[in-house]
């Protein structure tokens, strides 16, 4: 199995350190190479892209071998990190979570994702100890990025939901968490009382109304999140082009929407 290299887990953490990472999610082993060759310092997988590429609908629903032989196939293509989103850990079992979490580190993973999603805080808190006691058992080193929907799912008043994401933040730390995502979270007034108070570096998700990279930067932000936007844009490209084929026949796309096949063959073979 692909094991990351020790010096490959310490350049994930120390992206965390200083400045803003900026993170593609990746659903396959092509779109994997292909991020790494426009220069990602690191990769994540997208949960959804993954499901959706294997024919599964987003949301714990995809079988756990077919996340592993995915994040082993990526592994063996790339040289930077790659961090695994692992949704809620496909089980409200915190020892089969941690069972996994070392399967998708020996896979060649160097970080993972796991969320509360509408759930307890509790559960994740004992997903993140079971992660953990699992990793450390067997001196694997692991980045543990808590996500907590709040923002994404309108959890709470609004008012109230700042509050709410620091308070998860400590829980989580004391946990084990590396990190804490919150996606959602858009207003620069709020990404500052949690960059400020959370304790861990933070992570945000791309979308409408986010601040500009380079705001992010000073507010705190220490990484951002590609997530599933890239994915929808290839499949609703794949809908777009197959209607045009369907329709006529046509299937020379335009040349701006796609790479050559030399390119993308080259860059296949090259290691």
């Amino acid at each position: 199995m692909p094991v990351a290299p020790p010096d490959s887990i310490r350049a994930f953490r120390q992206l965390h350190e200083t400045g803003l990472l900026l993170l593609v999610n990746a659903w396959d082993a092509g779109t994997a190479r292909v991020m790494e060759s426009l220069g990602a310092k690191a990769l994540a997988t997208t949960s959804a892209g993954v499901a959706w590429a294997q024919g599964y609908p987003d949301g714990d629903a995809l079988p756990v071998d077919r996340l592993l032989d995915t994040v082993e196939a990526i592994a063996r293509v790339v040289k930077v990190p790659l961090t695994v989103d692992m949704e809620g850990g496909y089980s409200d079992d915190p020892n089969k979570v941690g069972e996994l979490a070392v399967h998708v580190l020996d896979a060649g993973a160097v970080g993972i994702n796991l969320e509360d999603g509408a759930g307890s805080p509790d559960l994740l808190c004992a997903k993140i100890e079971a992660v953990k006691r699992a990793a450390e058992r067997l001196a694997l080193d692991l980045f543990v990025n808590a996500r907590t929907d709040v923002f994404l799912k309108g959890i709470g008043p609004a008012d109230k939901r700042v509050e709410e994401v620091l308070s998860r933040a400590r829980r989580y730390k004391a946990a084990g968490a590396d990190g804490l995502f919150v996606p959602g979270l858009k207003t620069p007034a709020e990404i500052r009382v949690v960059t400020s108070e959370a304790g861990l570096p933070v992570n945000l998700m791309a979308m409408a109304g986010l601040p500009a990279a380079s705001e992010l930067a000073t507010l705190g932000v220490r990484r951002v999140s590609a997530g599933a936007g890239m994915a929808q844009s290839i499949l609703g490209r794949v809908a777009a082009l197959t209607t045009e084929f369907l329709r006529d026949g046509a299937s020379a796309p335009a040349p701006e929407a796609g790479i050559s096949y030399p390119v993308l063959n080259k860059l296949m073979a090259e290691r």
